[in-house]
């Protein structure tokens, strides 16, 4: 289950990007808080430490009791922090969106699947193991949300899948999707002629120009 971490943080009373530069250059992260009722409230929080928090974060799920500077003494606010935007090149945080949240009402939030174990297919069949859901919806109480959900796909051969319904039982979630669908799907092996002989299907035939045969007993045309 995803663990709740305090975060200290401080109100913005200024707004606009003169402000949201001189956040910046002060080392610190301008963020946002909504959700719960309340109006939306500008926020800023220290680099080193939402960089730290996002890098020992197992998954994208990360619960913060905020610490908020003006607030009375010991009162924080439970928030997901539901968006981090990055610098495109260096990845650098340079926003971050918390999403207030009760203790006692469910939440929908977006969990990371991943894979463990390898595929007996794949060990000892050479076939491939296709994901074709990377993360799913689950609905659940703020104490039960998980980090990452975890499947177990050792036991699958050639032609053996997994879906939504095969997921692992998580106290108190909900998986908010068909219970159908596709999850992980060990494929059969490729031969090694498969790829070349798709390709020559896929290609058009070459076309040959040759120059017209003069016809029997005609003498061919002279150049000039």
């Amino acid at each position: 289950m995803s663990n709740q971490v305090s975060l200290k943080v401080a109100r913005r009373t200024a707004t606009g990007r003169n402000a949201v530069k001189k956040v910046r250059v002060a080392k610190s992260v301008p963020a946002i808080l909504y959700g719960g009722g309340a109006e939306p409230a500008p926020l800023q929080v220290e680099r080193r430490a939402i960089d730290t928090l996002l890098a020992h974060a197992v998954g994208e799920n990360i619960l913060v009791n905020l610490v908020i500077d003006d607030a009375a003494k010991g009162a924080t606010r439970l928030a997901l922090i539901n968006e981090v935007q990055r610098h495109p090149v260096h990845q650098a945080v340079l926003h971050v969106d918390f999403q207030a949240v009760s203790v006692d009402e469910k939440l929908v939030a977006e969990v990371v699947i991943e894979p463990v174990g390898e595929p007996v297919g794949v060990k000892n069949f050479g076939g491939l193991l296709e994901q074709s859901l990377r993360s799913i919806e689950v609905e659940c109480l703020p104490k039960d949300l998980p980090e990452i959900v975890r499947v177990d796909v050792s036991g699958l051969n050639v032609g053996d899948s997994l879906h939504v319904k095969d997921l692992p039982a998580l106290q108190g979630v909900d998986y908010v999707a068909d219970a159908d669908v596709t999850v992980f799907l060990v494929s059969e092996p490729k031969t090694a002629d498969e790829a070349p002989a798709a390709a020559a299907e896929g290609a058009a035939e070459p076309e040959v120009i040759r120059e017209k045969k003069a016809e029997e007993g005609e003498a061919p045309a002279k150049k000039d």
